[in-house]
């Protein structure tokens, strides 16, 4: 592997965390966790081999879809967030799930643990939208130990989510100078160029969570604009544009039908889809 690219651009952070944390306030993303994607947290959990006894750290932890799972085999779990709200969704979720961990609001870029703290480190399609890619993976490998696990789950830019996000992009204000694109963290040789030679024994498949949530794919649009915090944002921006709202409207609802399978037992009734994402797992190296 070669070494880490350099950071992007500088932005903002201020301002820019900020406008983050108003757009995870927005909606209902513990919702959007809970109903569209509930294994796959328990998935990361499962590949990472989480046992009683490790110390782990989940990475923009929402409301704690990896965290929960993780803290349920017995391991010392704490989950971090950058958004205040998912922080106080996740304590109401791990307490009425019966396991104890840490929830603590902070930054991925900036991760208030001492270095080489933790024996697993993790992030459930979390980290990958903070927005300075470089900074957040440093911070991944400084607090994991020395031949500790590094986990990731993160939408690929080819799959659904990827493309769901890139159809909302010409409807949203333009991203600060220096900030990428999420979906980058769903190609291999990208993650790669992050950790660089920090890591060894990286394990990377492609892999689908099965969406069968919906009927159809305006029932798909509608929940996306009521609870998904991206999406709610994007339609805020626009909403005195009537014929902006109504193309994206119809570009969301037919992407979802697009993505439409048959697998067997599904019912007319449902809208059955196959989200890819990026399972990544490596070793801090030693």
């Amino acid at each position: 592997m070669t070494a880490p690219p350099q950071s992007p651009v500088p932005v903002d952070d201020d301002a820019l965390k900020a406008r983050h944390r108003a757009m995870w306030a927005l909606g209902d993303y513990p919702r959007v966790a809970h109903d569209v994607i509930p294994t796959l947290g328990a998935t990361l959990v499962d590949a990472c081999g989480i046992r009683a006894g490790q110390r782990v750290l989940d990475v923009a932890a929402g409301a704690g879809n990896a965290a929960i799972p993780a803290a349920a085999t017995g391991a010392q779990v704490v989950a971090s967030d950058l958004s205040p709200v998912l922080v106080d969704a996740g304590r109401r979720a791990s307490a009425e799930r019966g396991v104890q961990l840490e929830w603590h609001e902070a930054d991925a870029e900036d991760l208030p643990y001492e270095a080489e703290s933790f024996d697993a480190v993790l992030s459930c399609v979390g980290v990958m939208f903070a927005p300075n890619h470089q900074r957040s993976a440093d911070e991944l490998v400084r607090v994991c130990r020395p031949g500790g696990t590094i986990g990731l789950v993160s939408w690929t830019p080819e799959g659904f989510v990827g493309q769901m996000l890139r159809t909302m992009a010409p409807y949203a204000p333009p991203p600060p100078p220096g900030a990428q694109p999420p979906p980058l963290w769903g190609s291999t040789d990208h993650v790669l160029g992050l950790l660089g030679d920090r890591v060894t024994d990286v394990d990377a498949e492609r892999r689908t969570v099965r969406v069968d949530r919906f009927g159809t794919g305006a029932d798909f649009r509608e929940f996306f604009k009521s609870y998904y915090g991206p999406t709610v944002a994007v339609y805020r921006a626009i909403a005195d544009d009537a014929e902006k709202v109504a193309a994206l409207d119809a570009s969301l609802a037919d992407l979802a039908e697009r993505h439409g399978v048959s697998p067997d037992g599904a019912t007319p009734e449902t809208l059955v889809m196959e989200w890819e994402y990026l399972l990544l797992t490596a070793r801090k190296r030693r």
